[in-house]
């Protein structure tokens, strides 16, 4: 069996420091003192694995953005969406710390280049892996729109039940809105034969 070094181990405590220590005081309020206490590691090794405090945010969007990675093969198209929306609503984003960083991710990404150029890989790859199910399910001119719909849906959703202004953090209604959606929109423009 394979020996696993340190430097994984160390740099997922960090990313998960950041993400509890954002969730508790926000993007401003981070310090590399604060997620190294919360880490229980020295300051100096977050220069030594991601630069500065900037670098440890990225990796930390990037660790959230993996998350949402299709990591194994479903050949059926609709349980390929269906699995794409549970997991745009999982427990790891759905997380109250996983939601507060996203939170200031978006408003961070606003001013930030590469925080920016992380949010459009990610919305680009959801369109993508979305259209990829929905060109097999609806008529040809319908997929573009139906990916970008349903993307725009499950971030609405995950927005407004992250929030706690409906569903009180239980995301269960949303996914089955979403899953309402593709469903009528496979029901309305059907593939033809």
């Amino acid at each position: 069996m394979p020996k696993v070094g340190m430097e994984p181990v160390r740099k997922k405590q960090l990313i998960e420091a950041t993400l509890d220590v954002m969730a508790e005081v926000g993007y401003h309020g981070t310090t590399i003192s604060l997620i190294s206490k919360k880490a229980g590691l020295s300051s100096g090794i977050i220069s030594h694995y991601f630069g500065d405090k900037q670098g440890l945010i990225e990796a930390t969007m990037r660790h959230l953005l993996d998350a949402l990675k299709i990591t194994q093969r479903i050949d059926d198209p609709l349980a390929r969406i269906d699995f794409i929306i549970e997991n745009n609503f999982s427990q790891t984003q759905g997380a109250s710390s996983a939601t507060n960083t996203w939170f200031n991710f978006w408003a961070l990404s606003l001013h930030n280049e590469n925080l920016h150029r992380l949010q459009c890989i990610n919305h680009k790859r959801l369109e993508r892996n979305l259209a990829f199910s929905y060109r097999q399910l609806v008529q040809p001119e319908h997929v573009s729109r139906a990916a970008s719909s349903t993307a725009a849906i499950i971030d609405g959703y995950w927005l407004r039940y992250s929030m706690g202004s409906v569903g009180n953090g239980d995301f269960s209604q949303a996914v089955s809105r979403c899953k309402e959606h593709v469903r009528n929109y496979i029901t309305l423009y059907p593939k033809k034969d």
